[in-house]
């Protein structure tokens, strides 16, 4: 095998190797983005709640009154 055989090769695991980290470094900045999304919806959730329980002793106290 000819030494331009293994140039190419090289060349070619030099390509397959940056498109694999860029992809990577894409994959990893999307999980700390839906780490974010996710860390959002669940705050969220629990203002929702709290919300809900403001509004039933808001109700109990105007039932008072």
């Amino acid at each position: 095998m000819s030494n331009e055989f293994w140039i190419q090769m090289i060349v070619y695991a030099l390509s397959l190797g940056s498109a694999g980290g860029v992809i990577l470094t894409r994959l990893n900045y999307l999980e700390k983005k839906m780490d974010k999304h996710n860390n959002l919806i669940e705050r969220m959730t629990k203002v929702e709640e709290s919300t809900k329980s403001a509004h039933h002793r808001v109700d109990e106290i105007i039932e008072r009154i």
